[in-house]
């Protein structure tokens, strides 16, 4: 049966228009992205079957493109139009960090950095540099492999802030492994690069370690 003769209350698009889009289960919310299905197919079902191959929502939408492009119902105008949505919902997110406090809106915060870094296969050390409103002025990301203390360089951390004329920082990293536990490399590194931070006067506010679907912060586990 073709979607539009389900019930208008089961249909992907009224159902977001008169309840929300968080209603939605996973499948409907492709469905709508897809639009169409396929021959013998509904868009619904197309989704349904598109997230039985790649397991989840999440590994879809990190496909490359030759995966993506390789299942039936998708293409390079598909995988186009989802890698803008993507970089539109980042950009949403990091003009709030623009205007807004990065501590009072904490779950932004935390979001985009969890957009930023969460699919790198390997470590990444970043650094959100603040006003001294806590306003975003940029996200850098600084450092790449495998890190610990001795590859992640105090001294680039604080050209990099005194470039940009930062008053506070919020470190940030991956662990590709899915567990966002801080390991004693990570709270021995925090502390060197809140010491070469203090000498020119950059408050460290944060260091947030992203895992699979969990994050620690260091501020609210008292470790800064």
């Amino acid at each position: 049966m073709a979607i539009k003769d389900w019930p208008s209350d089961d249909r992907p698009r009224e159902k977001l228009l008169r309840h929300g889009a968080n209603t939605l289960s996973d499948a409907e919310l492709l469905a709508i992205f897809l639009r169409t299905g396929v021959k013998g197919l509904s868009a619904v079902e197309l989704a349904r079957q598109l997230l039985l191959h790649f397991d989840s929502l999440r590994a879809l939408l990190e496909a490359d493109k030759n995966e993506f492009c390789s299942q039936h119902g998708l293409g390079p105008a598909k995988f186009t139009q989802l890698q803008a949505i993507m970089e539109m919902s980042r950009r949403h997110m990091e003009s709030t960090l623009n205007y807004g406090d990065a501590l009072t809106d904490a779950t932004t915060t935390k979001a985009y950095i969890k957009q930023r870094l969460r699919a790198y296969p390997h470590e990444v050390f970043a650094c959100l540099l603040l006003d001294n409103k806590h306003r975003m002025i940029i996200f850098e990301e600084l450092f790449r492999g495998t890190l610990d203390s001795a590859n992640v360089y105090p001294r680039e951390v604080v050209k990099l802030s005194l470039q940009h004329n930062a008053a506070a920082v919020i470190f940030a990293h991956n662990h590709p492994s899915g567990c966002a536990q801080a390991s004693q490399a990570d709270i021995a590194l925090t502390k060197r690069l809140v010491s070469a931070l203090n000498l020119v006067d950059i408050r460290v506010l944060d260091h947030i370690i992203i895992g699979d679907d969990d994050i620690t912060s260091f501020a609210e586990l008292a470790l800064i």
